[in-house]
């Protein structure tokens, strides 16, 4: 499959990049897109929400009624967690992990599926290498215009890290930045439109061999 290579105006160059099989003519595989989007989410998750418990509630420790002749179950304390605002029992705590081993070949053959699919949709654009002389968001704003991807979730995938750039689309909310060897299966799927640097392409195939 070829694509044309264009130039931050958003006009070809009269270029072409060739896109290996291997990479973007995978047959669909939905289960290995759940495996890797259920792994990306879980290890998102920082695991740090925690409940107390009835002996880390603080409250009243009186009797609430008489132990008998009271037709009802013996109460103690307000702290049981039989009562609204008692403690709850063997509830989260902290440091809990969830993360998810994935085998590599399962995460490779992913992350091919999915730009498989976002080929086969035409919404992978190849543009040529870029920077700016400094941060400027509005410099970004304009490249992201041109190739007619704003006002979609837009994935720029570099070659190498470039911080300049980096750092001009990190206030654009629906454009996400990363490099070619740390792409996500995830950031795959949730982009509209999947934008690759044109040595990403080389970056992108050493990541697969």
């Amino acid at each position: 499959m070829k694509l044309d290579v264009l130039n931050t105006s958003g006009k070809s160059t009269g270029r072409s990049v060739d896109l290996p099989d291997n990479i973007f003519g995978v047959e669909s595989n939905d289960h290995v897109l759940y495996l890797a989007v259920k792994q990306y989410l879980a290890n998102q998750r920082q695991g740090t929400h925690k409940a107390k418990e009835k002996g880390e509630i603080t409250s009243s420790t009186r009797k609430i009624k008489k132990q008998k002749g009271t037709g009802t179950a013996r109460a103690g304390s307000l702290k049981s967690p039989l009562f609204r605002g008692g403690g709850r029992v063997f509830g989260p705590r902290p440091d809990r992990n969830y993360s998810i081993k994935l085998n590599k070949k399962v995460k490779s053959l992913a992350r091919a599926t999915a730009l498989s699919g976002k080929a086969t949709e035409g919404s992978i654009k190849v543009i040529e290498d870029f920077t700016f002389d400094a941060p400027k968001t509005k410099e970004f704003a304009n490249v992201v215009n041109n190739l007619e991807a704003s006002g979609s979730k837009a994935l720029f995938i570099l070659g190498d890290m470039d911080k300049n750039v980096m750092m001009s689309g990190r206030n654009l909310p629906k454009a996400n930045i990363v490099q070619a060897k740390d792409v996500s299966t995830y950031e795959i799927l949730n982009a509209q439109t999947v934008i690759f640097c044109e040595s990403a392409i080389d970056k992108l195939k050493e990541s697969f061999a």
